[in-house]
């Protein structure tokens, strides 16, 4: 299935056993049989147009905090360069049809067509450095909220 929008296009394989018709401006998913597996191919390939036509119309974007001292992010070039606690600065490459934004050092914002393609992508980036738990220092999703730990008791002086 191919969808054309002002954005650009998408391409996706579906399923054999499951029919997409289209009518008068309408998109419409069947399916073959009415067994669990068919149901469930004919959710998932709903959901898949409708997030391809909401690609090529909108976008979809992901925001990443960036929480640390001296944890910070920039552009190089279309590629995004990540400062975050290593020894040496963490160079992403942005895959074909996804871009980076970077407002403030502190914050990451990835947009795209295609929704997989830049949750991927935020994924990975977040892998770099997750947040941990005992001061919540990393990369993490704009509004994630990151359980801390207690650290160590402190004892008293018996």
């Amino acid at each position: 299935m191919t969808v054309k929008g002002p954005r650009g296009s998408l391409i996706q394989t579906m399923h054999p056993e499951i029919t997409i018709v289209r009518d008068e401006g309408l998109v419409r998913v069947e399916r073959t049989a009415d067994d669990g597996f068919h149901r469930g191919l004919h959710g998932l390939t709903r959901s898949l147009v409708a997030n391809m036509v909401e690609g090529v119309t909108k976008g979809f974007e992901k925001r990443l905090a960036i929480i640390g001292v001296g944890y910070r992010a920039a552009l190089k070039g279309k590629d995004l360069e990540i400062q975050a606690g290593y020894s040496h600065p963490v160079n992403v490459t942005a895959p074909e049809g996804i871009e980076f934004e970077v407002p403030t050092p502190t914050s990451i914002v990835i947009r795209g067509n295609d929704k997989q393609a830049v949750g991927e992508v935020a994924a990975n980036i977040r892998k770099i450095r997750k947040p941990e738990p005992y001061k919540g220092k990393g990369i993490r999703y704009e509004g994630e909220f990151v359980r801390k730990k207690a650290g160590k008791a402190a004892k008293g002086a018996a």
